[in-house]
């Protein structure tokens, strides 16, 4: 058993008493409440305007706070939950196929690898159906079946159809959901918009975050904000390893800043590497694009199985459609046979590196795999012809049915694909590979969702608290729209009510000019610093290291090199990194070598704790702890808690802080499935 450090102090989650069911329903009836004409007299800033922050933003404004929201973005509608393609989940039950909110709940912590809080994960499950009504009340254009009702489809690690879907841009549809709620309350004059702004700093004034620093990214312009609370829905931090799925502009500042002001970062090294990804390319690259994991429900993963078919496909001597299926290693269905190519994502991604590792990856680097239609454009081709009422159909009448249903359900995905490889998928297997698509760790928060700093919030990806060591696909959108629309608009009210009296906060404060001077400081060394290296070639080297000691696979020895690494690196960053320009007009690169720069702490912290965590779980796998077929092997006496850490200057002496984990309603035991 691992001793805990004598530093160590235990989190109160303030998780309410009772039965796990009643337990947000009681909470909500108890918690202290603002009434309407006091909410006129408080101020809440939110920062960041995907899913969560917009959504949160509106429902605020919509109860009668004034709201002030922040995105570095040109409009909220650029923010990156457009990019989620697949789904969202809800425990609906329309598919009758067993689904509750308790399967749901469960799901979720088997998904998480048992290391998320169950009251936490329960309430998600719980308000999950009302998100879908809310989307629906706005227009979203969810698919619908035959008979016009809403349609569902099958995701990883679950054995129902639960996910809702509108082709394959669901988070563009929400978002743009939520966008119509925000505009609404910005034309009211209840949210005052701050497009092209980035948070600089978190102001604590006498222990409460009072307000922000940010910077007009048009401008550079440094401006003071004072508010009686402060939520941060700035999303995650996949970024640290340069190639990600996510957005280029995606970073992990605003968190870092709460971070370094008392906000304790809780699980950083839980990563998700998502298994559907179109492999990389070339070291020009500086992003990689997701191919969604809905396309596991009818696509079929394979490999060969002869060694001599993978040397042919690497050299072009022979196609994927030449192997037959007696030579094809079809390993999840091999593996796990009771879900089959729809295992939760970091088995299907841990399976398919051991794959390439032992010399079956399909293209000329030897880390890819193929994702076949084959066999469902097939199977609805026929499906069809029998609807049609055509006998003994021809095959090729049967593949052109068939590719009709495949284009109506995720046309916009096969398109996308095409377009970036020259590939037709409806013809010819798509090639993938995992790549870095979320991060589960994050700020972390109680069950009100506020930080250890009071006064300040984290919802959505910002924040560590639904997840555990995995998260389940289409269950992103659900959290931060949970976050934002049903659960933070309660919780604050408990901390707000305590500042119906306060008046306006005061920016001319020292705190606030202290702060603001420790931009300006930093935004002039890094102009003013001469180096000759330019930011993207640091960015790229911490990528290399986090991608080869910390990323699909860790082990102590290339972890404890990781951290001297990026300790080297930031030194280096410090004394040689180019920024040019000036600090008094638009400026990228000056954007950038900030985000770089909290980025490196971060990868330090990150393998910091995943030093620490003498286990594997979830998407954090320690070579040193897996079972003999290689699976992920837990410490529950050890490693059942969540670790949160305390900033204390240097990232890798970060104080260390624990939440038991308790498991009351479910049984601990090994995830299993096959």
């Amino acid at each position: 058993m691992t001793e805990m450090p004598k530093h160590s102090v235990a989190l109160d989650a303030k998780i309410p008493e009772g039965p796990l069911a009643d337990k947000w329903k009681n909470h909500k009836n108890s918690i202290r409440l603002v009434n309407p004409a006091n909410k006129r007299l408080i101020d809440v800033i939110v920062v960041g305007t995907g899913l969560a922050g917009s959504s949160a933003a509106a429902s605020l404004a919509e109860m009668g706070y004034n709201v002030k929201a922040f995105c570095f973005q040109d409009s909220p509608r650029r923010a990156h939950s457009i990019a989620a393609q697949g789904g969202i989940n809800a425990a609906k039950n329309y598919q009758n196929d067993g689904d509750s909110v308790y399967r749901l709940f469960y799901d979720t912590i088997k998904g998480g690898d048992y290391r998320s809080r169950e009251a936490n994960v329960y309430r998600l499950a719980e308000v999950s159906a009302n998100i879908i009504d809310q989307c629906v009340s706005q227009g979203v254009p969810f698919a619908r079946d035959y008979g016009g009702l809403l349609d569902n489809r099958s995701f990883g690690g679950v054995q129902v159809s639960r996910t809702f879907y509108a082709k394959g841009q669901t988070g563009q549809q929400l978002l743009l959901g939520a966008y119509s709620a925000l505009s609404r309350q910005i034309s009211k004059g209840k949210v005052t918009m701050y497009n092209r702004h980035e948070l600089m700093d978190v102001v604590v004034v006498d222990g409460k975050a009072r307000g922000i620093i940010a910077r007009n990214l048009v401008t550079g312009e440094v401006e003071r904000h004072g508010a009686h609370a402060v939520v941060l829905c700035s999303g995650g931090y996949g970024n640290v390893f340069y190639l990600s799925t996510n957005a280029m502009g995606s970073n992990v500042s605003a968190a870092w800043k709460a971070h370094k002001k008392g906000a304790y970062m809780a699980n950083p090294s839980y990563t998700q590497i998502h298994p559907t990804c179109i492999p990389v390319s070339g070291h020009y690259q500086s992003k990689l694009t997701l191919m969604s994991e809905s396309l596991r429900n009818d696509g079929r993963i394979w490999v060969p199985n002869d060694q001599s078919d993978v040397e042919a496909l690497r050299n072009g001597s022979m196609r994927p459609t030449d192997i037959p299926e007696e030579r094809r290693d079809y390993y999840l269905e091999r593996r796990y046979p009771a879900f089959g190519n729809l295992v939760p994502r970091d088995v299907a991604s841990r399976a398919a590196k051991e794959r390439c590792d032992a010399g079956f990856g399909v293209n000329e680097a030897g880390e890819a795999v193929f994702l076949d239609y084959a066999s469902a454009i097939e199977r609805y081709g026929r499906t069809e012809a029998n609807v049609k009422g055509i006998e003994a159909p021809s095959a090729e009448k049967i593949r052109e049915l068939g590719e009709a249903v495949v284009r109506a359900k995720y046309g916009n995905l096969f398109q996308m694909y095409e377009q970036i490889t020259a590939d037709n998928p409806y013809k010819t297997p798509m090639r993938i590979y995992p790549a870095v698509h979320y991060t589960m760790g994050g700020l972390w928060v109680d069950y009100n969702l506020q930080t250890t700093v009071p006064g300040l919030y984290a919802c959505g990806e910002a924040n560590f608290s639904d997840h555990g060591a995995n998260r389940l696909g289409a269950s992103a959108l659900m959290q931060g729209l949970a976050d934002g629309y049903f659960v933070l608009p309660y919780t604050i009210g408990e901390y707000l009510a305590d500042d119906i009296r306060t008046g306006a906060i005061p920016t001319d404060t020292p705190e606030f000019e202290a702060a603001e001077q420790g931009v300006k400081d930093r935004i002039g060394f890094l102009l003013g610093n001469g180096g000759k290296t330019p930011v993207d070639d640091f960015h790229r080297r911490l990528g290399r290291i986090m991608w080869n000691e910390c990323g699909m696979s860790r082990n102590e020895k290339g972890l404890n090199q990781a951290i001297a690494d990026i300790q080297s690196l930031r030194e280096e960053f410090e004394q040689d990194v180019r920024v040019p320009g000036r600090p008094d007009r638009f400026n990228p690169e000056l954007d950038k070598a900030g985000r770089v720069s909290d980025l490196m702490e971060l990868g330090e912290l990150m393998c910091k704790d995943a030093l620490e965590r003498q286990e594997s779980c979830g998407g954090h796998f320690r070579e040193e702890y897996q079972t003999p077929e290689g699976e992920a092997l837990r410490d529950d006496v050890g490693h059942a808690h969540v670790s949160a850490w305390a900033h204390t200057g240097v990232p890798a002496e970060a104080t260390h802080h624990k939440e038991a984990l308790a498991f009351e309603n479910v049984e601990l035991k090994t995830r299993s499935y096959k």
